[in-house]
């Protein structure tokens, strides 16, 4: 998710759920240690609860980064042993790390020892010609022995010959199966499952055994899936929360004015980035996934897109953007009276 599930997207996803944990894009430790932190850690305090996403694969700088992010006042630090890029590989941390599992566990215990929140995993099934039936129960035992308060699977392998990063979200097959089997076998430890859940209601059924639900690009592509979450799971980070799909609602059946409410925060926070130097643009370009379905939807894509880049905008490019779906949704409501 680098470049996708920075500090403005959050916030966007914030204003529709307030329970689900949001997580930063991958951040190398490297450049925690040695960039801006205030640039690559900084969040708003309406983000909460924040987890840190962490790239590496030296135990003590991976500690040293978390022990950082801790201070920011992030949740929860996580470690990517899942992402497949290029940049990853060149560096040997990433998805390869799924071949050195008793480094990871070293990560996971170094970071144990200098945080005091939870740290997590996220993971693949395996890569390349490893066996998962193996290679997932392997690294999955060890970081638990390693202290590992959590861990996210991608039910699927990447490849890291042959397959660009997104043919490895959508190739290789997924094995929901393999994850449902290795949470029957680690009953105490929560475990979450990644890949391929496109909506709630495909979350809810895979979730029945499990522990948590992670979506990604859907949440993106689809902002829209959002809104039903807080109905699913009322209490944060609680498993126990979980209530009947039943309670799923469509978005394009929330009121006028719970669209009035996520527009008028994404405004006020789109003039704090501009005050603060940013461009809306920054903002609006995390919205383009919002409406899906709904009629207006095109212009609402074309102002945020087109209008947000153009020079002197500002917050009422994203009341120009709602109103057009807003007011194209009263007219077909009229007419279908």
């Amino acid at each position: 998710m680098i470049d996708w599930s920075d500090r403005h997207y959050r916030v966007f996803a914030r204003q529709m759920t307030k329970n689900a944990l949001l997580f930063t894009e991958m951040i190398v430790a490297d450049a925690i240690l040695r960039g801006n932190r205030d640039r690559l850690l900084g969040f708003d305090v309406e983000e909460h609860p924040v987890a840190l996403q962490l790239g590496g694969n030296d135990p003590q700088k991976l500690a040293e980064a978390a022990r950082i992010g801790e201070g920011f006042g992030y949740a929860e630090i996580n470690l990517n042993v899942g992402c497949p890029s290029d940049r990853v590989q060149s560096g040997t941390f990433g998805a390869c790390l799924m071949r050195e599992p008793q480094l990871v566990a070293d990560c996971v215990a170094a970071m144990k020892a200098a945080v005091s929140i939870p740290v997590t995993v996220k993971c693949r099934i395996g890569v390349d010609d490893q066996d998962p039936e193996v290679a997932l129960r392997d690294l999955v035992s060890r970081i638990q022995a390693a202290g590992t308060d959590a861990v996210w699977v991608h039910a699927r392998k990447a490849w890291l010959q042959g397959l660009s990063p997104k043919e490895n979200r959508d190739i290789p097959p997924l094995d929901y199966g393999l994850v449902h089997r290795l949470k029957a076998e680690n009953p105490h430890l929560f475990i979450g499952l990644n890949g391929g859940l496109h909506t709630l209601n495909q979350a809810v059924e895979e979730m029945q055994n499990l522990d948590g639900v992670m979506l990604g690009r859907a949440a993106y592509q689809d902002s829209g899936v959002l809104t039903g979450v807080d109905g699913l799971f009322p209490h944060p980070l609680s498993p126990e929360g979980h209530q009947s799909s039943e309670t799923i609602v469509s978005p394009q059946d929330l009121p006028v004015d719970y669209w009035e409410a996520v527009r008028d925060a994404m405004m006020a926070y789109a003039a704090r980035v501009v005050a603060d130097g940013g461009r809306v643009a920054h903002v609006t370009r995390h919205m383009v996934g919002l409406f899906q379905g709904f009629p207006g939807v095109r212009r609402y894509r074309q102002i945020l897109s087109t209008d947000a880049t153009k020079p002197g905008a500002g917050p009422e490019v994203i009341s120009a953007a709602f109103a057009a779906v807003l007011s194209a949704r009263a007219t077909t409501a009229a007419a279908a009276e």
